[in-house]
């Protein structure tokens, strides 16, 4: 927390200038540092985490955590315990092999529209890591596609190695224009943030090999994304293959474009990309779309 509550400078710069700073104060009063026994039990169930940070170098990352419902749980007031951790291989496992790690996490159930996000500080521990929390917080159910995840929906076999680029190849610019989710990974002076974006097919675009842009729809008046951003512009994007298992994730840095009319608009630029083939264990159903997400 800061003096200006949950937000730092670059939330507050982002809020006035839309004009919700008071509804994004009666929102940050959700945000706690506890983990309440509604939220404890949503993680116990939850067979997939996404968390986010920064890697050795400073670059941003969003990495994708999966396990059988029961591997992400509350140990404690202020403690999330995770069975296993990143793939050898995930550009963040080197540095959530350190103590004191800042990290942000959402847990998203596809098949509920619900979702949570966690951050604080994270360490490794005999059995994967512990996650000591000082922001939990739910967000509404807005532009989360439901999935169902079939009895026996695992996907046998272990993750390829991954494979590195410094730009998208036309495969990997196809699947990110056919995305209805991915995942926002920005940091700031105090830690880090995980969070969610959806859509119907299309509302990523790509521009270039090195180019990528979305639309920012109307959310909780919060900022956090966006002020992380304005003050510190590295991101990471995890885009997922729902049925394959496959994961894109990049890294590179973002800018919000303010449009007259109040629109938004936020514009990556990459700097390397990393494809993994069967990265997650799960294979989930096609998608219901979000009556929430603009045509």
């Amino acid at each position: 927390m800061t003096p200006n509550g949950p937000y730092h400078h670059g939330s507050r710069a982002v809020q006035d200038l839309v004009g919700v700073r008071e509804t994004a104060d009666h929102m940050g009063r959700a945000i706690g540092e506890g983990i309440r026994p509604v939220a404890a039990a949503f993680l116990e169930v939850q067979p997939m985490l996404v968390i986010g940070g920064a890697d050795q170098a400073g670059a941003v990352w969003a990495s994708l955590l999966t396990g059988d419902p029961g591997f992400v749980r509350a140990t404690g007031p202020r403690q999330v315990s995770i069975a296993g951790g990143p793939r050898r291989a995930d550009p963040l496992t080197q540095v959530l092999a350190r103590e004191n790690t800042p990290v942000g996490t959402i847990a998203l159930d596809p098949r509920t529209r619900r979702r949570l996000r966690l951050n604080g500080r994270s360490r490794p521990t005999p059995r994967g890591l512990a996650i000591e929390t000082d922001r939990v917080f739910a967000n509404c159910p807005k532009y989360i596609q439901r999935r169902e995840l079939p009895p026996g929906g695992g996907i046998p076999g272990r993750p390829a190695a991954p494979r590195h680029g410094v730009k998208l190849t036309g495969d990997q610019r196809e699947f990110i224009a056919d995305a209805d989710t991915f995942f926002l990974a920005t940091v700031h002076a105090e830690g880090a943030d995980a969070s969610h974006r959806g859509g119907n097919p299309g509302f990523v675009q790509v521009s270039s090999p090195y180019e990528v842009s979305w639309r920012d729809y109307p959310g909780n008046s919060m900022f956090l994304s966006l002020g992380n951003l304005a003050a510190d512009p590295r991101a990471g994007l995890l885009f997922l293959d729902w049925v394959t298992g496959l994961t894109l994730q990049l890294t590179g840095t973002a800018r919000t474009e303010h449009g007259d009319d109040g629109s938004r608009a936020v514009h990556f630029t990459l700097t390397e990309a990393v494809q993994t083939f069967g990265a997650s264990r799960w294979c989930w159903s096609p998608p219901e779309y979000s009556p929430a997400n603009p045509r």
